[in-house]
């Protein structure tokens, strides 16, 4: 683990009592997008946000940090598969770092194939023509 017990990590917002050096990670919107037949490919983005301890100086803290997620996070073993960070950015704000990353995944799913819907039949005209 890249930076140690040291630290306490949120997965959810914490309105009080908040005590430095901590991160939040969320996950945002997931995508998964069908390629063929069984296979989709899962787009996700994490939002990292570390707040660093009380009394150090915030913004060199902030951009310490961010050179080390930068390092940790460009591979992350996955069930024994390795995936790649893409699109890793980050910026400082009010003493925040917000750094975000992106993990694609191919996702193979299988089952019962599902019975295709009934037949559809409809009677479709241009506007303007009429029905000969």
């Amino acid at each position: 683990m890249e930076f140690g017990d040291g630290y306490t990590i949120y997965r959810a917002e914490v309105q009080q009592g908040l005590q430095g050096p901590c991160f939040f990670i969320a996950c945002g919107n997931p995508v998964i997008r069908l390629l063929r037949q069984d296979r989709y490919l899962q787009e996700s983005q994490y939002c990292i946000r570390y707040v660093p301890e009380p009394g150090v100086d915030e913004k060199e803290a902030c951009h310490e940090t961010a050179e080390r997620l930068f390092t940790c996070l460009r591979w992350l073993d996955c069930a024994g598969v390795p995936v790649m960070g893409t699109g890793m950015k980050y910026e400082v704000s009010d003493g925040i770092l917000h750094f975000s990353v992106n993990y694609n995944t191919f996702r193979k799913r299988s089952g019962t194939p599902v019975a295709p819907m009934e037949e559809l039949a409809a009677q479709v005209s241009a506007k303007g023509e009429t029905e000969k």
